[in-house]
């Protein structure tokens, strides 16, 4: 089965040799999202929680550049380097999602790209 880039302008540029996600089939594979802005490419001011509803809001993106949505998710894998903000996540995620919710994984690194303390990827099943 051949694989296919997917780009949008409306989630940050690639900043290495990847593609924001990856179609195969009805499967779409999406590559790390960290808090940053489309236009400018840098990360955004706020708090965590603005850091957070960013990645996700990138993620979505991707999602609809795809021709589905955040419920299209099965799998999201979440980093952060504080496991501490776990639950912080948890209330965002119950206002971006509905059920049936992705399965998950929530894991804490040392670091993460440009410093941030979140990072998320994700499987989606959008048939196309």
């Amino acid at each position: 089965m051949p694989k296919h880039p997917i780009h949008t302008d409306s989630a940050p540029a690639a900043i290495g040799p990847y593609s924001q996600a990856t179609r195969a089939g009805d499967t779409v594979y999406l590559s790390g999202q960290i808090p940053l802005d489309p236009a400018s490419g840098e990360l955004i001011e706020g708090d965590f929680d603005a850091r957070t509803r960013r990645v996700f809001d990138n993620l979505a993106a991707v999602c609809e550049e795809a021709g589905g949505s955040l419920n299209d998710i099965c799998k999201l894998n979440v980093f952060l380097t504080d496991l501490g903000r776990f639950a912080e996540v948890n209330a965002i995620m119950a206002e971006c999602f509905s059920e049936p919710y992705p399965a998950r994984a929530a894991v804490q690194v040392a670091a993460l790209p440009k410093g941030v303390d979140v990072e998320m990827d994700a499987i989606a099943h959008i048939p196309g």
